[in-house]
């Protein structure tokens, strides 16, 4: 190093930066105006929505009203859903089993109505008992379930009522319709990743509003359901079915209709 270098990196250190040898060509930063601040692409794409509950013209609609093509048994998947289709709507068949769609999913937005019938007995969990499991994760009742029950007038474990997310989360409102009326679930599920040594990355979260009320918000999921004992990520999965449950309910059968999907 030079002598002067010496003498101005001296300076530097001991004058500080107010020392003229020290001065640098710091450029003036350009003044601010709205438009830096915006970008216009890419462009956001363009849907339609209609303010009741038909589909978004993005979405992909399981159930039109007339068949169950969109679904399949899952006790064997090659068999086709056995549950009913009539009048716009379809029931459950109790005996045939689970039903599941064809095509699987990570985070989605669902919409799906339900409803009880209007002269449903029983009581506690024996009164229009399903579940609407978000991912499908193996035969059964393996999976993350979002509770269907008549929960209007009938009281039951907070955990395990309508809007619940079965055994782990109750729902922060009872907003179910008395029986003979739908019931609206609208969904927003974010599935879990994983790890490439199948551990847990970051667990499932969903936001659920039942009649217009939310009343699971970011519920941070802490496993698949268990019917006894706790939840855990036990193992990894990705993409999975949407089920419905078979119950087995001694009282009359759940029906359900205008059902679609948003992949997110």
């Amino acid at each position: 190093m030079k002598p002067l270098a010496k003498l101005s990196l001296f300076a530097c250190v001991v004058g500080g930066l107010t020392n003229p040898l020290c001065a640098q060509n710091v450029p003036t930063p350009p003044k601010m105006t709205p438009d830096m601040t915006e970008f216009w692409e890419p462009e956001v794409k363009a849907i339609t929505a209609d303010a009741g509950n038909v589909a978004p013209s993005d979405a992909k609609v399981l159930f039109d009203g007339k068949n169950l093509d969109q679904w399949v048994s899952v006790n064997n998947p090659q068999n086709p859903a056995g549950w009913t289709v009539a009048d716009g709507v379809f029931t459950v068949k109790k005996g045939t089993g689970n039903i599941q769609t064809k095509d699987s999913f990570l985070d989605y937005q669902l919409h799906i109505e339900w409803k009880v019938p209007a002269t449903i007995t029983g009581k506690g969990q024996g009164r229009g008992n399903s579940g609407l499991f978000l991912a499908s994760t193996g035969k059964g009742d393996a999976g993350y379930e979002l509770q269907i029950l008549d929960s209007y007038n009938n009281r039951t474990y907070a955990n395990g009522q309508a809007g619940s997310i079965y055994k782990q989360t109750p729902p922060l409102r009872n907003v179910t319709r008395k029986p003979g009326e739908w019931n609206v679930y609208d969904v927003i599920f974010t599935a879990p990743r994983f790890k490439e040594d199948g551990s847990l990355f970051s667990p499932a979260r969903v936001t659920v509003l039942h009649n217009g009320v939310i009343v699971q918000n970011n519920t941070e999921l802490r496993g698949p359901t268990q019917y006894i004992g706790l939840p855990s990520y036990s193992q990894a999965h990705g993409k999975s079915p949407i089920k419905l449950q078979d119950h087995g309910d001694p009282s009359e059968a759940i029906s359900f209709r205008n059902v679609w999907i948003r992949e997110l």
